[in-house]
């Protein structure tokens, strides 16, 4: 039997709020628990099928929106999500803009992150087991493409690239800081996608990012003006398309029989650092899921 190929079959993820998993035509649907060893994971797994395609979703900050942005476990989602066979993350996140030309209601495919958290575990590896991954394209090419066909089908507004600045949190920025990122060329903030996407490439697993403005930051000279049931209004609506776009990106990636293109299944080839000889027993074991292909 010929070995089958690094991500394969394809499983698809999706990360985000509970908006976004009320898709029509979703069967099989059952939560699951699973653990990881590295933490407790926002919530429950929700796995279904999408015209045969198996999906495996998760709450972000669970269910009832529990969880901080700082307080969410990245490791136990990354890791749990590789422990349910999900190959590629297609990660849905509220933002703020950063540029007039971004309304609310604009979808950025983003391709570029500015990773300003502080207080989060950043990496699976370390002590006992070092390894150095690639972020110079912290985001899977191919899954972006798929992702921007469907825009551009399903009539969804959405710019292809841009940079997403990832805050700590929980507070939103002052004027002077949402003024520097400005000056950076950053096109979007929020508070989620790092270290996520850090620990989805060190896993070994595509990952996207569909980010979608909510409301201008506190830049914007009409910001004061906004109220909360303008941005519930553009969450549900922005949610609604979420899930049409999730819909619709589905068959693109149906079907897979060979790695990714872009790499991402084969990030770890020539990551490790450390002897194997002095690589660490207890380490190892915690790696199985997020490692084991060059661990084996």
């Amino acid at each position: 039997m010929a070995k089958r190929e690094p991500g394969t079959p394809p499983v698809i993820g999706v990360i985000g709020g509970s908006g976004v998993y009320d898709i029509a035509g979703l069967t099989d649907v059952e939560w699951r628990r699973l653990d990881s060893p590295f933490g407790r994971p926002s919530d429950e797994l929700l796995f279904g099928r999408l015209n045969g395609q198996q999906l495996v979703f998760l709450p972000r900050h669970g269910r009832g929106h529990a969880h901080s942005p700082s307080s969410i476990d990245y490791r136990a989602n990354i890791d749990a999500l590789k422990r349910a066979g999900v190959t590629e993350i297609l990660s849905v996140s509220a933002v703020g803009s950063l540029k007039a030309e971004l309304p609310p209601g604009s979808f950025v495919l983003v391709d570029q992150f500015i990773d300003r958290t502080f207080a989060r575990e950043k990496s699976f590896f370390g002590e006992g087991l070092v390894a150095h991954v690639s972020m110079a394209h912290p985001t899977c090419h191919r899954l972006g493409r798929a992702l921007a066909a469907s825009c551009a089908e399903l009539g969804i507004a959405h710019q292809v690239g841009g940079v997403y600045l990832t805050m700590e949190g929980p507070q939103f920025s002052t004027k002077a800081e949402s003024a520097l990122y400005r000056s950076w060329g950053c096109d979007v903030i929020g508070m989620t996608n790092m270290p996520e996407a850090k620990l989805a490439r060190e896993a070994e697993l595509c990952y996207a990012t569909v980010a979608m403005v909510t409301d201008y930051d506190c830049w914007h000279p009409e910001h004061d003006h906004v109220t909360v049931d303008r941005i519930v209004a553009v969450l549900l609506d922005n949610a609604e398309r979420a899930r049409r776009l999730v819909a619709g990106t589905v068959p693109k990636l149906a079907g897979r029989a060979q790695a990714c293109d872009a790499g991402c299944h084969r990030a770890l080839d020539a990551a490790l650092i450390t002897a194997p000889e002095k690589r660490d027993p207890a380490r190892l074991a915690m790696l199985d899921a997020v490692a084991g292909r060059v661990l084996a």
